[in-house]
């Protein structure tokens, strides 16, 4: 009898020095190298994936506060998949089996689609498609409302990037954002907007490299940094010259980075193995964008209507 993986069908793609292996189970990057080397922290394909490490997030990234929001006039609950913090964590797509729609040497697509649930009653299908070239790994996410009513919608991905070699205490960041997200220290729920400027400048401003030494990070950030082609970047750097980067679209006007602080600390097994670097469409909690002064960037799909976004990791 054949039994597939724990972390679903597996497909890899391959062009020149890069290597990609995909994992059916949430459209999962289970590993991304680069001659030879990893540049995320990978899982083993007979393995339930750990957390989302690598996960595709939708229909919303981040977390809904309380698991409740309302839309359109009525009141929703989602189940409480972050239960020591009482949220709704990342969506549903991360848990649904994609299947391949095609598969090359170099590029693969693959779809799902999220069921009308009592706490999201819409339709939406969700195709994402990796492709391997010169300049990296480029994943894009289409979003089709399939439904007859407009619904609320966001996305990024969960990838945890890997720098070289050395522990993440030595690796230099280059995050190119000057608004960070204030949470309360407890159940991260969304504060108040500041500028990385005068807000613990020496935790939060990384416009500039800095090594990240033992500062802990589990914050979104906006008002970012784009270049002519209107692509943000996060650069990580190792003490040994390696690196890896995450470029973006203007899809995504917002930034998760995560230490990858464990609760059991460095007796954790991949406690700080990796940095979080997740692009939104959206803020944390857009569910509930009238509950916030600031913009968070929620989607609205119309029947019939898509959304995409895009984003790159890259060796440097």
């Amino acid at each position: 009898m054949t039994t597939t993986p724990r972390s679903g069908t597996q497909y890899s793609i391959r062009s020149g020095a890069y290597f990609a292996e995909i994992a059916s189970i949430g459209a999962s990057l289970r590993r991304l190298r680069h001659d030879g080397r990893d540049l995320t922290v990978p899982f083993d394909a007979d393995e339930v994936r750990p957390g989302f490490r690598g996960a595709l997030l939708a229909p919303w990234p981040n977390r809904v506060i309380d698991g409740r929001y309302a839309f359109a006039g009525e009141q929703y609950r989602l189940a409480l998949t972050e239960p020591e913090r009482g949220h709704a964590l990342h969506g549903f797509a991360g848990w649904l089996d994609f299947t391949d729609t095609a598969h090359t040497d170099d590029a693969l697509t693959l779809a799902a689609t999220i069921e009308p649930q009592t706490s999201y009653p819409w339709r939406v299908r969700v195709e994402t498609t990796f492709e391997l070239g010169a300049d990296g790994l480029t994943q894009t996410v289409i979003a089709t409302n399939e439904g007859t009513d407009a619904a609320p919608f966001g996305t990024g991905p969960h990838p945890y990037l890997v720098a070289g070699p050395g522990p993440l205490d030595t690796w230099t960041l280059e995050l190119p954002a000057s608004v960070v997200l204030d949470v309360t220290p407890d159940r991260l729920a969304p504060v108040a907007l500041h500028d990385v400027a005068t807000f613990d400048p020496a935790r939060f401003d990384r416009r500039a490299p800095r090594v990240l030494g033992p500062v802990e990070l589990d914050h979104a950030y906006t008002d970012l940094v784009r270049d002519d082609a209107g692509l943000a970047t996060v650069r990580v750097t190792d003490p040994s010259g390696t690196g890896v980067a995450l470029a973006w679209d203007a899809a995504c006007p917002w930034v998760q980075v995560h230490t990858a602080d464990l609760p059991g600390g460095p007796a954790q097994p991949f406690h700080r193995a990796g940095l979080a670097v997740e692009p939104m469409t959206c803020a944390p909690d857009a569910f509930n964008d009238d509950h916030y002064p600031w913009g968070t960037g929620l989607i609205v799909l119309d029947a019939g209507a898509q959304a995409s976004a895009s984003w790159r990791i890259f060796a440097l």
